[in-house]
């Protein structure tokens, strides 16, 4: 069976298989209306969300199919003291399909493991969100033609931001890409994002404060939200929010043909007088997503063609360690076993299998 952890678990030929269904969907809805009639979609969402639960639940419907699920953790048993791996257990019993989010790092991954049907991770803390970057990459396919020789900006909270994490993972699979770091001291993207992603594959990129500078060489840009909700501290929070806002006098100098996404919602980061210039693509983007996510849904069932290929790479694992990252669901979950897998590209370094954060000791 195979699931949708982190975008890597899709291979550059299954996203592009993807992307044309997602196509296809668009272009011709009537023939898939009825594509996942008698089939249940499970929306499991511990954290709060709109975008994301509304487009799957939208996106199941239009395929003919039926949803259940909660929006809250106070709405499910999560209140009582259940874990992850139970509630999964018993909703694949109710479902065929799950959508999970949860705000702790690699509870989509538990569920995986236990719920007997296929799990979609629809955003695990700051770790992962792969069907936002599906979203992304659609429209970047569909904006500019493809993926290759593109300067792509990433503006705003590299930290915590799980969108672009996610999206730098499947780009660093394209020729040529080269990334331009925008974000305040406190929230430049994470050591290992550079380490085990951008330099072994070689993707050029440069790291700033300064977007206004940077825009003219970009062709696309990535504007993200600062999240309250990841922060610590208010105080903090306070201070770095408002620390890039693009306006429509900011894009001045811009190119053209610049395609401006945001994975939404937007606090203030993005002002509405962007929202019609032509190069503003972050709505275009929301409903793009609901497209690939019904492709996604019809790949994962095996319904529409062939299934995604499951991973059966052999990895080396070790239960000698212990997960000290406050937000893997191991910190909250004491019951689930510490499992670490070798990683070659870092040169035999253990890594926690829920939240990748590296072991202490190694």
């Amino acid at each position: 069976m195979k699931h949708l952890i982190d975008i890597c678990d899709l291979s550059v030929s299954e996203l592009d298989s993807l992307m044309e269904k997602a196509i296809d969907i668009k272009n011709n809805p009537e023939k898939y209306s009825e594509k996942c009639k008698g089939k249940k979609l499970a929306t499991l969402f511990f954290e709060p969300s709109t975008r994301t639960r509304l487009s799957f639940e939208a996106a199941m419907y239009e395929l003919g199919g039926n949803v259940l699920g909660f929006s809250e953790a106070g709405s499910s048993s999560s209140s009582k003291g259940e874990s992850v791996a139970d509630t999964a257990r018993i909703v694949g019993c109710y479902a065929d399909i799950i959508a999970m989010r949860h705000p702790k790092e690699g509870a989509p991954l538990v569920a995986s493991m236990k719920a007997g049907i296929p799990v979609i991770n629809a955003g695990d803390g700051g770790h992962h969100h792969p069907t936002q970057t599906l979203a992304d990459l659609l429209t970047i396919k569909i904006k500019k033609g493809g993926f290759d020789n593109l300067t792509v900006g990433l503006c705003g909270d590299l930290k915590y931001g799980r969108t672009v994490h996610s999206l730098i993972m499947a780009l660093s699979r394209y020729k040529n890409i080269k990334l331009v770091l925008i974000s305040p001291e406190e929230l430049r993207i994470p050591n290992y994002v550079i380490k085990d992603i951008i330099i072994p594959n070689n993707m050029e990129y440069v790291e700033t404060a300064d977007l206004e500078k940077a825009i003219p060489e970009l062709d696309i840009l990535y504007m993200t939200r600062i999240q309250r909700e990841r922060f610590d501290s208010l105080e903090t929070y306070e201070r770095l929010k408002d620390s890039y806002i693009l306006n429509r006098a900011k894009l001045n100098n811009a190119k053209k043909d610049l395609c401006i996404l945001h994975p939404l919602p937007r606090v203030n980061e993005i002002s509405v007088d962007v929202d019609d210039d032509e190069r503003a693509c972050y709505f275009e983007q929301a409903l793009n997503g609901k497209y690939m996510r019904m492709a996604l849904i019809l790949k994962l069932l095996g319904i529409d063609g062939k299934n995604i290929e499951k991973n059966t790479s052999e990895e080396e694992l070790c239960y000698d360690y212990k997960c000290e990252n406050p937000r893997c669901i191991t910190s909250v979950e004491q019951e689930l076993p510490h499992i670490f897998k070798k990683s070659d590209k870092d040169n035999g370094v253990y890594r926690c299998i829920y939240c990748e954060s590296k072991a202490k000791n190694n």
